[in-house]
């Protein structure tokens, strides 16, 4: 199981923090050649380097050209690409009264239009045994207060995976997600009316029925089952790693 992904080239977007910076370690440590994507530069250089990865891709995954030349670059280097995580994301945390046209279209490029671009890239190079893993959530499914373009573009996620599933099912290609619930990361403390407090972190996690907060560790296990030949029955699935929070 510690090698899993000996011989695999893997991308993994936003994976400078977070979820995303979990799965790179994790994909890294059981074998895979991993290539992290994010605008992050700074902590995409110390994470490589930390974990002896290539050198990272710097850019926006809601450029087209740019997660096209991602692939193109990786296979180039590498002769092949074999995993894609699609983690890179943003949110907006505004009802949808208050949701400006800037921030729905930012949220919806980013998230959805991002994920496209990544996976029609992927999919138009990868061999048979290409596995994609895409970063729903749980709002994508449940409604949310105060998050109306997030838990949309969760939402088209969601459908996306499971088109591009059937599409790329005869290629041997598998496409499916992920749906984390509350996850101690960077996003769940970002752009918030007040400071994020133990309080605050605390009542957030008096709502899930485990009592507490996923840590990134926990998802990526997930992600990476997903990616590996483990899962080799799957796709068009979405995976909830929500500590029973989508079960009431």
């Amino acid at each position: 199981m510690t090698n899993d992904f000996a011989g695999k080239v893997a991308v993994v977007t936003g994976g400078a923090s977070g979820m995303g910076a979990a799965t790179v370690a994790l994909l890294s440590a059981r074998g895979a050649t991993v290539v992290i994507v994010d605008q992050n530069a700074g902590t995409a250089a110390e994470l490589s380097k930390a974990h002896k990865l290539a050198a990272p891709q710097i850019g926006d995954v809601s450029e087209s050209a740019f997660c096209d030349r991602v692939v193109a670059e990786t296979i180039d280097r590498f002769g092949h690409l074999d995993v894609v995580i699609n983690a890179a994301g943003v949110i907006v945390r505004a009802t949808a009264a208050d949701t400006s046209d800037e921030e729905w279209w930012r949220v919806m490029r980013v998230n959805v239009d991002g994920t496209f671009f990544m996976c029609r890239a992927a999919v138009r190079s990868m061999q048979r045994g290409g596995a994609i893993v895409n970063f729903g959530s749980i709002w994508g499914d449940l409604g949310a207060e105060g998050v109306a373009a997030y838990c949309a573009s969760k939402g088209a996620v969601h459908n996306l995976t499971r088109a591009l599933a059937i599409e790329h099912a005869k290629d041997g290609i598998r496409v499916n997600a992920v749906s984390p619930g509350e996850v101690d990361t960077p996003m769940l403390r970002s752009a918030r009316s007040e400071p994020v407090s133990s309080d605050m972190l605390e009542n957030i996690a008096a709502t899930v029925p485990m009592g507490r907060l996923a840590q990134p560790e926990e998802v990526a296990e997930v992600v990476a089952f997903l990616a590996s030949d483990r899962a080799s029955y799957m796709t068009g699935s979405l995976v909830s790693v929500d500590a029973g929070y989508g079960a009431r």
